[in-house]
Formats: structure tokens, C-alpha cells, sequence
């Protein structure tokens, strides 16, 4: 390599680590190119994020995977309280006192609980009403003009899903949605963090009400057992609870939504894979796997930070500062995955592979959850509108523009779900849900 090919490289290189760092648009509509250079050139960086706080953003799937289970890299909040206070604010950490942010014991003790209330009979129990909540949101989706699928679809859906398994009262959802929708999509300027409080502040106000009814008035619901539950005599504090409830919300619907939008995008875009698994149902299970890995959901891995000095593909990580995994670019390395920009929905093996869910202590609880309701969405979804199309061209897909990228997802998703009965140009019409 000459010394104008090694400059080169280490400018793009500059510049990958900047886009990174602002969370620039043009990253954020794709960063698949940013992060297949980084993982090729520079495997680990340290970049600044809006929220100020330095970060080491780790790209390459096996150095991924280790740091997902490595036990020097932690998850304690408390741990690293004034990094956690800097990017979340005062507000987040009553809501945030749970397992996805606790290291062993303290993770040993809650996961074990929140496991016995989540057990798999209970998941499974609930798949007439997924399929029921599912069908119902279908009836009232229009097939006359283009519909915005994740207002109408994708975000209903898990929402409604985790507050049946939760035991949040159906007409009380609407508003739990739109708070929580405003700690999702919050930046870091002055404003967006009193958003962030305010919003937190109402959740955390709420769910202390609903567990007091719980208390009261035990129902056939996941808090009630939560409530009743002890592990070895020592059962989850109120402010255990109440973290734990919101993480099983927040978590349990988000995610899924994010992912059911990309499930259809990346499906539309990929038309002859989309008539595969339309005429073979029996494929959409490993298709499904395909989409987490090809465009999860789940971008970054959650909050993380060095116990300790740590070296990670020749870059050292000094001790106390942030870790970051971008599991969308761990899933598109090609040292672990064959052609790993071609969407396949026969590639053996992903379900095994991908890192969408996590790996080691903290792999995702709700994954099975999650599995049931991609199934469920999509089968139906396709059954009855087999020629559903997008409202829009494709290259005009609008991706979330946060700037901290923990999702990957549209924000929008126009579709016309029956062309036959769209008159005229009416498909590229206001988009409606009625």
C-alpha cells in the first residue's frame, strides 16, 4: 500500500469517526458503509457522541460478541453514576434500577425472579390474543388509500401485546404509548432532557398507581405475579418493581415495532425473497432471523462501561470509560457471516449466529416473545394482503435521525396494502389510517 493510499484510509477513517461521533444524517439513513470501513480499518474507535460522554465504539462481530459477555465490561449504572447522569439525566435512574443495567449478583438475583414470571407457558398462552390483537388491527387498516404501517400496525401491536402480559388496563395504553414514545425518540440538548423528565416522571407516577392496584386487587397478569414473587425469601424491592416494569415495557414493545417495520421494508425491497415466503409459510421462521441480522432493530448495544484497562483488537479502552457495541455492524461482518450485505432468507445457521439478542448473561429475556409476534404479524399481514406494496419509492425510506442510535428503524411506512383498490394516483395520497 502506498503512503496517498494509507492517507486516504486514515482520512475516511477521520471522517467515519466523526459522522459517528454527530450522528450525521447521511450515517443515519445507512450506516452499513460507515461501519464495514471501520470494521476493516479501524475496529475500535473512540468517538464523542452529542451527549458528550467519550466512547469506544466496537465494530467487528467477534470483538462484539466477547464484549457482550466479558465480565469487565459492566452494566452497573452506579458503577459509573456521573457518565450515566451526563447522557440520561437525574430522572432515568429510578426507571433504569433493573436487570438490564445491573452486573452479577444483583443481575443473578433479578433475572431469576422476572424469569419465573416470564415463563414460557405464559408467552405461549397468549398467542390467540396476539393473533386476535392482530387480526383486529388489520380489520381497521384501509385498503382505499396508503396507510402509515407502523402507526397503524407495528407499534399497536407489541404495545397492546406487552400490556396484556403485564396487566396494563387496555384503555389506559394509548397514553403509556405516547410517554413512552417521547423517552424513545429524546436527544440531549437542554429542552429534549426536560421532555425526557417530564416524561419519566409521569411513567414512574403511573406505574407506582398500577402496582398499588395490583397490590390490592391481584389479576392473572405478569406484575400481580411480579408482586407475589418472592426468590429464596427475598422478593424485588418497590423500586425494583417498578424499574423492572417499566424495562419489560419500554423493551417489550419498541423493539418489536422497530422490527416489524423492517421486516416489511427490507421483504418489499427484496421482492422475489417476499413471494418465497408468501407461497411457503414454512420459511418465514428463518426469514424472520434473516431481517434481525440484515436490519435489526437493536443497533447499539445498551449502556456499558470498563471495570478495568482493556485492549480490544489492538486499541486500549481505559478503565471508566463507555463501551459501545454496534451490533448492526457485528451482524454484517464478513468474517462471520457469508455476503453478509445479501439479504438470504434460506442462510443457515442465523438464528445461532446473530447478536440482535445479546449473548452471555444478558441475552434478551423477551426474545421468545419477540419471535411469536414477528410470526404472527408477518404471517398475517402477508395472508391478507399478499400484494401489498410501498406508497413511496424505496431509496426515499425515512430512517430515525436520533442521535443516539440504540434503534434502527423507520420512522415512517407508507403502504398501499391492496393496489386493486386504490383509483387513479391515489396511492401516493395523504397517508391515512382510516
Amino acid at each position: 500500500m502506498t503512503q496517498m493510499q494509507e492517507q486516504e484510509i486514515s482520512d475516511e477513517t477521520a471522517r467515519a469517526v466523526d459522522a459517528a461521533s454527530r450522528g450525521c444524517p447521511a450515517y443515519r439513513a445507512d450506516p452499513h458503509p460507515l461501519y464495514r470501513h471501520l470494521r476493516e480499518n479501524a475496529p475500535v474507535v473512540r468517538i464523542t457522541p452529542p451527549h458528550g460522554v467519550h466512547s469506544y465504539l466496537i465494530t467487528r462481530f467477534e470483538d462484539a460478541k466477547t464484549a457482550l459477555a466479558d465480565p469487565r465490561i459492566s452494566k452497573d449504572m452506579y458503577a459509573a453514576i456521573d457518565a450515566y447522569r451526563s447522557i440520561f439525566g437525574d430522572s432515568s435512574i429510578a426507571l433504569d434500577d433493573n436487570m438490564l443495567f445491573a452486573d452479577p449478583p444483583k443481575h443473578t438475583r433479578l433475572r431469576r425472579i422476572v424469569s419465573r414470571a416470564f415463563v414460557p407457558r405464559r408467552i405461549e398462552a397468549l398467542r390467540p390474543r396476539v393473533q386476535e390483537l392482530t387480526d383486529t388491527l388489520l380489520d381497521n387498516c384501509s385498503t382505499r388509500q396508503p396507510v402509515d404501517l407502523l402507526s397503524a400496525f407495528a407499534f399497536p401491536l407489541p404495545l397492546q401485546v406487552i400490556c396484556e402480559l403485564i396487566g396494563v388496563p387496555e384503555e389506559e395504553r394509548q397514553e403509556v404509548q405516547q410517554w413512552c414514545s417521547v423517552v424513545a425518540r429524546t436527544g440531549f440538548s437542554k429542552k429534549d432532557k426536560d421532555r425526557l423528565a417530564e416524561a419519566e416522571n409521569t411513567l414512574r407516577e403511573y406505574f407506582e398507581v398500577l402496582i398499588a392496584r395490583k397490590r390490592k386487587a391481584p389479576e392473572d397478569d405478569l406484575l400481580s405475579v411480579l408482586i407475589q414473587t418472592s426468590d429464596e425469601q427475598e422478593s424485588l424491592t418497590d423500586g425494583e418493581l417498578l424499574s423492572t416494569l417499566w424495562v419489560l415495557l419500554f423493551a417489550g414493545h419498541k423493539t418489536t415495532a422497530y422490527l416489524i417495520g423492517n421486516a416489511v421494508y427490507t421483504l418489499l425491497t427484496h421482492p422475489e425473497q417476499l413471494k418465497q415466503v408468501i407461497g411457503s409459510p414454512d420459511l418465514l421462521p428463518n426469514a424472520i432471523e434473516e431481517i434481525i441480522r440484515f436490519e435489526g432493530s437493536v443497533e447499539n448495544a445498551t449502556f456499558r462501561h470498563a471495570l478495568e484497562d482493556i485492549t480490544i483488537a489492538g486499541t486500549l479502552i481505559p478503565k471508566g470509560s463507555l463501551v459501545q457495541i454496534a451490533v448492526t455492524s457485528a451482524n454484517r461482518d464478513a468474517d462471520a457471516f457469508e455476503n453478509p450485505d445479501l439479504f438470504d432468507i434460506a442462510r443457515p445457521g442465523v438464528q445461532s449466529k446473530h447478536l440482535s439478542f445479546g449473548t452471555g448473561p444478558h441475552f434478551c429475556l423477551g426474545a421468545p416473545l419477540a419471535r411469536m409476534e414477528m410470526q404472527i404479524a408477518l404471517a398475517s399481514l402477508f395472508r391478507r394482503f399478499p400484494d401489498l406494496s410501498l406508497a413511496t419509492p424505496a431509496d426515499e425510506a425515512k430512517w430515525l435521525q436520533v442521535p443516539f442510535p440504540a434503534f434502527r428503524g423507520l420512522t415512517e411506512l407508507p403502504i398501499v396494502l391492496d393496489p386493486s383498490k386504490i383509483v387513479g394516483d391515489r396511492a401516493s395520497a395523504t397517508v391515512g389510517t382510516a
